[in-house]
């Protein structure tokens, strides 16, 4: 899961997938820049995260690797800057793991310079695709 700073959007999307896949694949999340780097998550994501059941508190931001592409079999981007960026990372081979989070090219809006709804209209957006990548990785479709 891939964000900007790796604070609001991609640690709650972390949080969902990990929530609806559990322990049996490993979900990580990163941001684009390392403005953030080891800091919590925002505390409105927290917060949100909590009250729908999931505890995202102990999570650090860092930035996306390289490695990261060899290392993990679908990164998923939470709008079309992310999704560049990352895309400028990755090698020929890899670029076929590297998606936009949501379907039809929308984009996760990034809630950082808003109020608590838009941390929640972001977990609603993230929970119904994560739902949707959760069906598709258990049935071995995605």
């Amino acid at each position: 899961m891939v964000c900007l700073g790796n604070i609001c959007r991609s640690p709650l999307a972390e949080g969902i997938l990990k929530s609806k896949l559990g322990e049996e694949y490993f979900i990580d999340s990163a941001g684009t820049i390392n403005y953030h780097e080891g800091n919590s998550p925002d505390e409105r994501s927290v917060k949100t995260a909590f009250r729908n059941g999931i505890d995202i508190s102990m999570q650090k931001s860092r930035p996306i690797k390289k490695s990261d592409l060899e290392d993990f079999d679908l990164i998923f981007c939470m709008d079309r800057n992310n999704y560049k960026d990352v895309m400028n990372l990755a090698d020929d081979s890899q670029k076929h793991k590297v998606r936009l989070i949501l379907d039809n090219d929308l984009e996760v809006p990034d809630p950082y310079f808003g109020g608590i709804d838009g941390f929640d209209k972001v977990y609603q957006l993230l929970n119904d695709s994560c739902e949707i990548i959760a069906q598709k990785i258990r049935n071995k479709t995605i």
